[in-house]
């Protein structure tokens, strides 16, 4: 036989403090899908076309074995590359690119800006351009000039800033970002000893000029170099966890409110 049922229930005791709820493993795609981004997928087209045909004039106005050959060149085609997919991938409402990709581009685009403004076209930088390659472009040459080293750079903050999701890059990154420069490094000081002496260009950044300064002066550079960028990544890293989520776009949820 079963024991009746009793008509009062005693109260049961109340659960000490708040009830919170635990993280979900699924993501929230696997419930809403994501909406297009056109306007996005816009500006990112823009900056991708801006970087392109900045890199396209400065080739064909110049030495293209010469012009390819700077980090100013090689960085904006990295992002023209980038910025068309994930233009792309906004467009068609597609997973954005990682974290990891997005970051390394920044940071390459903004040592590149650094580097030209602070260094090579500042007076009292020891590393200051000198001669010809001081004087003020002109021409469409200024219009390349002014669009690899400003316009695509801040462009690109911009879209870190105002269009990508907060919290995607991490510390652990940092470290393999600075494995592009270290290549660079290694590219610029094997293209120096490959060409005779007294070539124009023979390197192409007065702070790698083994031919005036020798390999110590020129390591102890990239050293500082180095340190200095590894620097700028942490901080990247660190505004991007410490940075508001910009505006959220609204999604579709299936039901009516």
């Amino acid at each position: 036989m079963t024991a009746p049922i009793p008509r009062d229930i005693p109260d049961l005791p109340a659960i000490p403090g708040k009830p919170a709820l635990k993280p979900s493993p699924v993501p929230a795609t696997a419930v809403v899908a994501p909406l297009p981004r056109p306007a996005a997928a816009a500006f990112r087209l823009l900056v991708a076309l801006a970087a392109a045909a900045g890199v396209t004039l400065e080739v064909l106005l110049g030495d293209p074995s010469r012009t390819l050959g700077y980090f100013a060149i090689q960085s904006n085609i990295l992002l023209a590359l980038v910025m068309a997919l994930s233009a792309r991938r906004a467009w068609t409402a597609g997973r954005p690119l990682p974290g990891a990709v997005l970051g390394a581009t920044l940071l390459y685009v903004a040592i590149a800006a650094l580097v030209h403004h602070l260094l090579l076209m500042n007076e009292a930088s020891p590393f200051s351009l000198t001669g010809e390659a001081a004087a003020a472009p002109t021409g469409w040459q200024a219009v390349a000039h002014h669009t690899l080293h400003t316009l695509t750079p801040i462009a690109a903050v911009l879209d870190w800033l105002l269009l990508t999701a907060p919290g995607r890059l991490h510390l652990r990154q940092a470290g393999a970002w600075l494995l592009y420069p270290l290549a660079y490094l290694a590219f610029s000081l094997t293209r120096g000893e490959l060409l005779l002496p007294g070539t124009p260009d023979r390197y192409l950044y007065p702070f790698l000029d083994v031919g005036q300064d020798g390999y110590k002066k020129v390591l102890g550079n990239a050293l500082l170099l180095g340190l200095s960028f590894y620097a700028l990544a942490i901080l990247l890293v660190a505004l991007d966890h410490a940075r508001p989520n910009p505006p959220r776009y609204r999604w579709k949820t299936g039901f009516r409110l």
